[in-house]
């Protein structure tokens, strides 16, 4: 069972139901989001395998992360003022199915570490670039440029 010790993200293992036709997995239900958290738009991204994504902050965003196919390296960061530092590694994929929700200020990536090109479903709570598509984007970018969150 996936655990985090970052205040505010909320990490958990998703359950298959199978039967003979299948699986299905809910990926996430309003009454198991954080208070006050309510997604805006949805997004499938598909990562090759090495690559990474991120690492990277939003100061407004939280992000919802399903993570069902491949084996991913999950990194988390934390970068609010007064709290600890810290830095979880969780593998999740395809052999632990996996939603996650990463508030702002917490500093995250994920690197496909499997051998086959793998998605990733994300259901933030803000639209990308805003109404319109006509707002700054809210992300702030660290690769190469903090040390402190290399993966």
């Amino acid at each position: 069972m996936a655990q985090t010790e970052f205040e505010g993200v909320v990490l958990k293992s998703l359950k298959p139901h199978t039967d003979p036709r299948g699986w299905l997995i809910e990926l996430f239900r309003d009454d198991e989001l954080p208070e006050g958290f309510e997604p805006t738009m949805g997004y499938v991204s598909t990562t090759r395998p090495g690559v990474a994504r991120g690492p990277h902050e939003h100061s407004d965003q939280t992000d919802l992360f399903v993570f069902l196919s491949g084996a991913f390296e999950l990194h988390l960061w934390e970068n609010r003022p007064g709290l600890p530092e810290r830095h979880e590694v969780h593998r999740v994929g395809v052999d632990d199915p996996t939603f996650v929700t990463v508030p702002p200020g917490v500093v995250h990536a994920y690197r496909n570490a499997g051998d086959a090109d793998a998605f990733v479903l994300n259901f933030p709570n803000r639209l990308y670039a805003g109404w319109g598509r006509k707002e700054p984007v809210d992300e702030i970018r660290h690769e190469d440029i903090d040390s402190r969150f290399k993966l």
